[in-house]
């Protein structure tokens, strides 16, 4: 069964009872609103007392049909004043007086259905007047004298409907703001505010079995720029308590510098993460209680201090950037960085630069532009092998980051290899690093 409403002039509020009987709901402006109502005969008994339900929930002038088809329902709205229900294998009887210009009327999802002038001034010359009449036409020469459309409206005027309902579709935004009645200072106050509204949004995702991997926070300040917190998290969650706590992390390093007069939030949605694992790999971290031991770490030493390492697009040494921590990522990562890191070749074997960080000072006695000598606190030796040198050098069109230097592999008498540099704009040695 479907139920109709037609009211002029209140299409919102026609939505808005629908929305209370049925989730499938197709709205055909300006005034009509189709709805399925099957299975709830168990909630508000046959469909007469169904109807009277409606009636008393719509609260303004309004007409209402329940029919077994939509297409039905929806011309006894139009048709017929006050409530009517029609009874199945009845729609042709009941739909009989209705004049004939309703044909169509008040459907939006298409043209197949509506009737054109062309066939509107034509039932008018042949005398139809009512979609009885049309209904009794031999429908052979129906569809030889109007084709397609006639055989449509045909249908229509005997009550055969058999079409689906084009259901509303609600944009994914899952969004909650709230005003203040008066302007809050501490970060406690704000925090029962924010639980509220991410109770809310989780409890939305949830209902359409997603999740999110974005939440923005956006505070209206008194008198001052608006505050943003952004969490962008490396897998997608749903954990209003894990966001809140987050929250409250950030907020604590970076407390808003005036009263919060409006509070906005509002989530990405993202498919939830589905994962299985394996009987015989050890369990890791769950992902929300692993980001908010990360959102920790990150109030308590720095915003871009934490994450994964990853390595920056230059070739200047040691060069590199912190990204939001990702495992797979991280792993990816880490294989990269071993096969790059740099190294030399001896006896075909390739040996690894363990780095100093940071690079220790030395002094290194040169003879005829080779290095002979290294004195420093942790490494004293007479050089017996060198290699190099080799010149790097790069963002010399900027007068910070700017680098310049000569580097070379040595090996000392005790059989340690290590790596040395010089800085040609000091003039300046440092070890980088041991070969192991």
């Amino acid at each position: 069964m479907f139920a109709c409403l037609h009211a002029p002039g209140n299409l919102p509020l026609a939505v808005e009872c629908a929305r209370g009987f049925s989730p499938y709901i197709e709205e055909n402006p300006p005034d009509t609103v189709i709805f399925d109502v099957r299975g709830l005969e168990s909630l508000y008994g046959p469909p007469e007392m169904l109807a009277r339900e409606i009636e008393r929930r719509i609260g303004v002038p309004a007409s209402l049909a329940i029919a077994a088809n939509p297409d039905a329902a929806m011309h006894a709205a139009h048709g017929i004043r006050g409530v009517t229900v029609i009874a199945p294998g009845r729609e042709a009887e009941v739909l009989a007086p209705l004049p004939v210009n309703l044909l169509g009327a008040g459907l939006s999802y298409g043209t197949a259905d509506r009737m054109s002038s062309e066939t509107a001034e034509l039932l008018h010359l042949w005398g139809i007047r009512t979609f009885g009449e049309f209904a009794q036409l031999p429908p052979m020469g129906v569809a030889a004298r109007i084709g397609d459309e006639g055989i449509n409206l045909q249908r229509l005027a005997r009550g055969e409907g058999y079409r689906q309902l084009r259901p509303m579709v609600d944009p994914l935004e899952f969004e909650e703001e709230l005003e203040l009645d008066d302007p809050v200072e501490l970060i406690e106050p704000l925090s029962f505010i924010l639980s509220r509204l991410l109770n809310d949004v989780c409890g939305r995702l949830g209902a359409r079995s997603l999740a999110t991997n974005e939440v923005r926070l956006r505070l209206t300040l008194e008198n001052s720029p608006e505050h943003i917190v952004l969490l962008r998290l490396p897998v997608p969650m749903l954990d209003a308590k894990a966001f809140i706590k987050m929250l409250q992390l950030d907020l604590s390093g970076r407390p808003p510098v005036a009263p919060v007069l409006k509070v906005k939030l509002r989530a990405e949605p993202v498919k939830p993460r589905r994962t299985q694992h394996g009987l015989f790999v050890p369990s890791s971290p769950e992902p929300e209680k692993l980001e908010l031991t990360v959102a920790r770490l990150r109030h308590l030493v720095g915003d871009g201090q934490v994450g994964t390492p990853e390595l920056a697009d230059t070739h200047r040494p040691d060069s590199f950037v912190m990204r939001g921590f990702a495992p797979r990522q991280a792993a990816a990562q880490s294989r990269i960085a071993v096969a790059e890191a740099p190294g030399v070749e001896m006896k075909n074997a390739r040996l690894c630069l363990r780095r100093f960080r940071p690079p220790r000072y030395a002094q290194v006695i040169v003879v005829n532009h080779q290095p002979v000598r290294v004195v420093s606190p942790s490494v004293n030796g007479r050089v017996v092998m060198a290699k190099g040198p080799w010149r790097t050098s790069g963002e010399w069109w900027g007068e910070e980051d700017a680098w310049n230097r000569d580097e070379w592999d040595i090996a000392l008498e005790s059989g340690a290899l290590y790596r040395l540099f010089q800085d040609a704009a000091q003039g300046r040695w440092f070890i980088e690093g041991s070969y192991d």
